[in-house]
């Protein structure tokens, strides 16, 4: 895990605007393994904020300041380059392929070589509980299988941190917590640094981490 130890992310004066009005102002640093909760009220700029940092704000805002991540700018990086994972409310897995084939489609490049491939898919079912899934088809899926198929896919991208998009708000209350759980365990033991917006306070207690409250 050394080399993880210092891929902390880093927000410099991050300033997001629409239509001249000030939506939020920020600056923030998550260390390897800690989660960052944001928090407001629709319309206070949470998505918006993810949005920048992942890469793909909408051109209608007005965006200033610098994200960093292992030490290094990445606000002039296209999208893809920016090694930041996402998860949002939907898990979002292709529905044209089977379970296996969307956990391939995100392999990190860094792995090598169809075994090699095929492992890195065969332990990512493993962790998430769902061994023997590869052929599934997504449709057949629970909400909870789908939602750890989704955060192992965003893993095995190999990330450099992970932003979370409210992803347990369509959940009811047993399997949010289930979920929650599974998310932020493997977040931290993969020691990625984790941005979460959410409207749900039982989610910022769960992260366990500091919390900022936009629009206060």
């Amino acid at each position: 895990m050394n080399g993880h130890r210092q891929n902390a992310l880093r927000l410099e004066k991050v300033r997001i605007r629409l239509a001249g009005r000030d939506l939020l102002s920020l600056s923030a640093k998550v260390r390897p393994g800690e989660v960052l909760t944001v928090m407001g009220p629709s319309g206070s700029g949470k998505s918006s904020l993810l949005a920048f940092i992942g890469g793909f704000l909408d051109p209608a805002f007005e965006a200033s300041g610098n994200v960093y991540l292992a030490g290094e700018l990445v606000t002039e990086r296209p999208a893809e380059k920016r090694r930041v994972g996402i998860l949002f409310q939907d898990a979002l897995l292709f529905p044209h392929m089977s379970v296996g084939e969307n956990l391939y489609f995100a392999l990190s490049p860094d792995i090598r070589g169809r075994v090699a491939r095929r492992k890195a898919v065969e332990v990512a079912l493993l962790e998430a509980g769902l061994e023997g899934m590869a052929d599934r088809d997504p449709a057949t899926l629970s909400g909870g299988q789908a939602s750890r198929v989704a955060m192992m896919r965003v893993l095995l991208a190999k990330p450099g941190a992970l932003l979370l998009d409210e992803p347990f708000s369509k959940l009811d209350a047993d399997l949010r917590n289930q979920i929650r759980r599974f998310v932020f365990e493997e977040a931290k033991r993969h020691q990625l640094p984790v941005l979460m917006v959410t409207h749900d306070e039982a989610d910022a207690r769960a992260a366990g981490g500091e919390v900022i409250v936009l629009g206060e």
